[in-house]
């Protein structure tokens, strides 16, 4: 048995006849009263009784009547309901991020998405260089935003944001109290610097190296909450790093910072996708909702300041 055969039965039942419903049908009154008799079987027992005039329901199809038109209307809802749902996007999007990229963007981000794609979920995973490479090569991110030392030229990755880098240091140090300076000048400076091996390690140390100078790591850290904190509690040692990791402490007045120049060692934060696998339609908002708010911010992971 079919919801179609209920349906038929309905009309039946409302018209009275055979005849009637097949006219409606275009198609001939045996072929309806074939089906019904079919039904009946299924059923269990007789659903019309006939008369003269064409057929009325017997006390078990006015049973079967009350039962099929529930039936039919809250499936109707349901289907109303699940093709409604279809067009509402959906689902988990796992993302892998720089630790400076956060806060406030996934915020951000999250605030949107709860106000316009309920039903969307975030899975952030904060991470840093090759770890996040990794997570999109295996899969177990859909979208990762990180840094690159060369633009994307890709189809994989959208640039987010060009970032500087600034040497950083409790307030008052002499080096930071420049808006910028050369990277001739580290030369001796007693630095906390990233762990090697690193990416980033690697190109610090060797523009140093071009510059006839090896780098002084007092002490190597990955975390940027750990190098912040030695900093601002050592007010001797100097940091190189991004805008957007020292946004709120330049803000607050407890560091301070100058653009390294000379060169400028330029690094780029990128929305990357996998170069394998299925885009889901809740991925695709998630990353035009990020690329919308870096937009918004005027090219920055941080929100600008106010004029």
């Amino acid at each position: 048995m079919q919801i179609n055969d209920f349906r038929l039965f309905l009309e039946v039942a409302e018209l009275g006849s055979f005849t009637k419903v097949a006219a409606q049908r275009h198609t001939v009154q045996s072929h309806i009263s074939r089906q019904i008799s079919e039904l009946e079987k299924s059923c269990g027992g007789h659903l019309f009784r006939r008369t003269g005039r064409g057929v009325v329901l017997t006390e078990f199809g006015q049973h079967v009547e009350q039962r099929v038109r529930t039936w039919i209307k809250d499936s109707e809802e349901l289907f109303a309901d699940i093709q409604q749902t279809s067009k509402v996007p959906m689902g988990e999007v796992k993302i892998g991020m720089l630790p400076s990229a956060a806060h406030p963007l996934m915020t951000q981000v999250f605030q949107r998405l709860h106000a316009q794609y309920p039903k969307i979920r975030l899975n952030v995973r904060e991470g840093q260089g090759g770890e996040l490479d990794a997570l999109l090569d295996t899969g177990s991110v859909d979208i990762a935003i990180l840094f690159r030392y060369q633009k994307p030229s890709g189809p994989d990755e959208t640039l987010l944001s060009t970032a500087n880098t600034y040497l950083v240091s409790s307030p008052g140090l002499p080096l930071t109290q420049a808006d910028s300076v050369d990277f001739k000048r580290l030369e001796g400076v007693p630095l906390v610097l990233p762990r090697p091996p690193s990416h980033w390690r690697s190109i610090l140390d060797e523009t140093a190296r071009s510059k006839g100078f090896n780098l002084s790591a007092v002490i190597e850290a990955d975390s940027l909450r750990v190098q912040k904190e030695i900093i601002a509690s050592n007010p001797h040692l100097y940091a190189l790093l991004g805008p957007f990791s020292v946004d709120e402490e330049l803000r607050s007045g407890s560091l301070q910072a100058a653009k390294v120049v000379s060169p400028e060692l330029k690094r780029y934060v990128t929305l990357a996708h996998p170069k394998h696998g299925h885009f889901t339609q809740a991925s695709r908002i998630v990353s035009k909702l990020i690329k919308e708010t870096v937009q918004g911010w005027n090219g920055q992971l941080n929100i600008p300041k106010q004029a």
